[in-house]
């Protein structure tokens, strides 16, 4: 059976595979269209890191919900996910980064959030290949790690599972708006639901929305078992993440089940080119040479580069649009594998008229074009 549809997901990312599996969950027939491959575009150039944050309440709530609907899960992820329970150090290079570790600590304490403050000979005996010495560090013990793209794979299939005549539609969406969606060969599917959850091409569909690309670049290096324990994140990535223009890189690694190192990270707005920024790469290899010195005569693999979708402020945008038959689950940036889970359960709610677990304000589309207008007329008024 194909439609009529109860909901159509544009986009099978991690984000719109959750989306696929809340919607059948909850009892809709579906279509889910996709370009590429399953799991392919941000997903597939994601670190996978499960990671509460805590740049913003907003933000720590979505993280720390979603984190929890990932722990619900992961007992029935299948081998091919690798999903791991490593736990997260953000590494303290200085005594400055050391008083952010006590805000952190703090923040996150009185948010039943657990952590412990390691010193500078902690750090070096949880993580010996760290250069030392190191002032420190906070570790995240709840914290996990994963292979996205099978990932969204799983999600998808369970989708199917609740879903059986579910409709894998391939084909790129020239637009979607209105209860229609119309592909570039001449199909059209409708449905009076339709959810973008394109990620960093969100706006080629839905023209106006607070989206930008920022693109990344990982290094994968060859196995080596037991070299890395935990994910290790500088403090200082922080300061870069908070960048809204500026290139950055930033030493971020993660271990892999297979014994190989995933190591980042970069950022960059305006960078069109999907293609490997070798001067990018190298700054990155460089930052994440200082933090483990051996990293450095590790044998990479591969390197690959891949576009977040950004926003003004760090949120997503999760809700209603001023078309009343378009959805949005977009604008995740870095943080699309945590959080997509709740992503997909907070838009569902919605549509259902289900209570939530969070409040789904801090994340509707709004937000953003209403402090746009507030802008434009304190302009205004200046003027």
């Amino acid at each position: 059976m194909s439609g009529p549809y109860d909901a159509i997901v544009v986009g099978a990312g991690i984000v719109g595979a959750a989306c696929a599996l809340e919607c059948t969950k909850a009892g809709m027939h579906i279509a889910v269209v996709e370009r590429d491959a399953v799991g392919s575009g941000a997903t597939a150039a994601g670190m996978g890191h499960i990671v509460v944050m805590d740049d913003s309440d907003a933000q720590f709530a979505l993280t720390s919900y979603s984190q929890s609907l990932w722990n619900e899960l992961s007992d029935q992820l299948p081998p091919n996910v690798e999903y791991v329970r490593s736990g997260t150090i953000w590494v303290a290079a200085d005594d400055e980064e050391m008083a952010e570790v006590q805000r952190k600590l703090d923040f996150y304490s009185v948010r039943g959030i657990l952590a412990e403050v390691l010193d500078s000979q902690s750090l070096a005996e949880a993580e010996p290949n760290l250069r030392r010495p190191l002032a420190g560090g906070l570790r995240v013990t709840a914290d996990a790690v994963m292979y996205p793209p099978c990932a969204a794979g799983y999600l998808l299939q369970q989708a199917k599972q609740h879903d059986p005549d579910l409709d894998l539609v391939m084909g790129q969406a020239l637009h979607a708006r209105e209860g229609q969606v119309v592909l570039d060969n001449g199909k059209v599917l409708e449905s009076e639901i339709l959810i973008n959850a394109t990620g960093a091409v969100a706006p080629a569909l839905t023209p106006g929305i607070a989206v930008r690309k920022r693109k990344g670049h990982l290094v994968i290096t060859d196995r080596y078992p037991g070299f890395l324990r935990h994910q290790l994140v500088e403090l200082g990535y922080l300061k870069s993440a908070h960048s809204t223009s500026a290139d950055s890189v930033a030493f971020n690694v993660q271990p892999r089940s297979t014994g190989q190192l995933l190591i980042g990270s970069s950022r960059q707005f305006d960078a069109e080119d999907s293609g490997v920024d070798r001067e990018i790469v190298a700054a990155m290899l460089d930052r994440a040479s200082l933090y483990m010195r051996s990293i450095s005569s590790l044998s990479a693999l591969r390197v690959w580069s891949g576009f977040r979708a950004a926003t003004p402020d760090k949120l997503p945008l999760i809700g209603p649009t001023e078309d009343t038959s378009l959805f949005l689950a977009t604008g995740h940036e870095g943080l699309g594998i945590t959080t997509s889970l709740a992503t997909a359960r907070l838009l569902v709610d919605h549509l259902l008229g289900r209570p939530s677990a969070i409040p789904l304000d801090p994340y509707l589309p709004c937000r953003l074009a209403q402090e746009s207008t507030m802008a434009h007329t304190m302009e205004a008024s200046r003027a």
